[in-house]
């Protein structure tokens, strides 16, 4: 089910172009409502599906027509190289995988951690109050955002009921920031949106880290980086997600694989620990933290891949490694056709596994969370790990059946998620460093 997201406008006119959610345009030029579906976003607690709201409001858009072209570099710094396209040169390639890639984020993104204990001695990061004279509109902004992720995300919304309001309001501007983003090429609309539209939304977020937001949901999420210790990589990773969705409709094996799911997942994980925080008893790396944190973002997105099998071959796209389906005996034409077989089945089996591994690796994060955010973090988790149990019910059928958890299950999951939120940091020693294959 398809919807148009619509919203009460503020009053002040210095804003009245702006607050704006669904992005309408045709090459930056032409302004045109868009009917969007997303994929979900804080770790991927709502995954595919449409959605649909209508009242007496004003309709949310941003104007791409206001954005300008401008570049910046992907920063460097760490031992693995960081390459912005999704398509590098063979010999880079060849020497670096994908996981090495995005452990390079990571270890930027600890780094700022560290730096932020150094300065303040506190892991559990404490923002400091607002400038004068700003407060207001930002309250509204992030009120704004606050509505959004309560109508579209309302399991999570419940579990940031716990954290501190300074956290749940950045957890709201990044959910925000990553459904605008994510609408640009998940909808109808995705036809008329070029690389170029991509490149100056790009250039808005970059204006945004430095304090000039155009817009009151720019806004928040402008203050929420400027708060907490976020890195800017992620949210370009995310929009090279977006572009990868603009020129890519195979992946060969699952190293391709692997990088798309953090582009367009991993990469809010790695956006939300920073607001997340890490408990100060933790025993833990900050590094493995974020490991954790990313293949969460990693199975969830795998797990949307594999519950969505059918919806994305009917759009002509299939999110499954070419490699591993010739191994099973299987082509493109056998997903076209919709049939499930006993060779569907032993390969859904394996990449079922899979998904599960990641979920294993992401749950021995989750308790070195701060406590305050951990219900949120768990409930996603539990949730999306029973979509795989539901997959398998269906009899690997996510071809014609979609797998889903009922409300039932979803609410009994929600005490499940809280009891374990009580859990104490382990006193084992810390969550080892990722090993890569060479």
């Amino acid at each position: 089910m398809s919807v148009t997201l619509l919203w009460v406008g503020p009053s002040r006119s210095e804003f009245a172009n702006g607050f704006r959610l669904l992005d309408s345009f045709q090459d930056g030029t032409h302004s045109k409502k868009c009917v969007c579906r997303n994929r979900g976003m804080l770790f991927n607690c709502m995954g595919k599906k449409g959605w649909k709201q209508t009242g007496n409001r004003g309709s949310f858009s941003t104007d791409l027509r206001h954005l300008y072209v401008g570049g910046s570099g992907f920063e460097t710094g760490s031992q693995f190289p960081v390459i912005p396209s999704a398509v590098a040169t063979p010999a880079v390639e060849m020497a670096v995988s994908s996981e090495e890639k995005v452990y390079n984020v990571i270890l930027k993104q600890a780094a700022l951690v560290k730096k932020q204990v150094r300065s303040t001695g506190d892991l559990d990061v404490k923002p400091e109050i607002v400038v004068p004279g700003t407060l207001g509109l930002l309250s509204e902004a992030y009120d704004r955002c606050g509505e959004v992720c309560a109508e579209y995300a309302k399991t999570f919304y419940l579990g940031t009921s716990l954290m501190t309001p300074e956290r749940q309001r950045a957890i709201w501007a990044i959910y925000v920031w990553c459904r605008r983003t994510d609408e640009l090429v998940d909808g109808p609309n995705a036809l008329h949106i070029t690389p170029t539209a991509l490149d100056r939304w790009e250039t808005r977020l970059e204006d945004l880290f430095k304090g000039r937001p155009f817009d009151m949901l720019d806004a928040a999420l402008s203050d929420t980086v400027a708060k907490f210790p976020v890195d800017i990589q992620p949210f370009k990773d995310m929009i090279e997600g977006m572009r990868m969705d603009l020129k890519k409709s195979r992946y060969k094996n699952f190293d391709e694989l692997y990088l798309y799911c953090y582009y367009v997942a991993g990469t809010v994980s790695l956006m939300s620990v920073p607001v997340m925080g890490i408990a100060p008893d933790s025993q833990a790396t900050i590094e493995s933290v974020y490991g954790a944190a990313l293949a969460l973002g990693i199975a969830n997105q795998l797990t949307n891949i594999l519950r969505d099998v059918g919806e994305d071959a009917r759009r002509g796209r299939i999110y499954l490694p070419q490699d591993e389906l010739a191994l099973a005996g299987l082509s493109d034409d056998d997903i076209f056709a919709g049939k499930v077989t006993d060779k569907w089945r032993n390969f859904m089996k394996k990449q079922i596994k899979r998904a599960r591994m990641f979920f294993n690796k992401a749950e021995k994060g989750v308790v070195e969370l701060s406590p305050a955010s951990r219900w949120p973090v768990w409930a996603s988790l539990l949730l999306y790990q029973q979509i795989l149990d539901e997959i398998e019910a269906n009899d690997y059928d996510n071809f014609t059946k979609r797998a889903y958890v009922n409300k039932v299950k979803k609410f009994a999951a929600l005490p499940i998620a809280y009891a374990k939120s009580l859990i104490a940091p382990s006193r084992t020693p810390p969550l080892s460093k990722p090993q890569f294959e060479k």
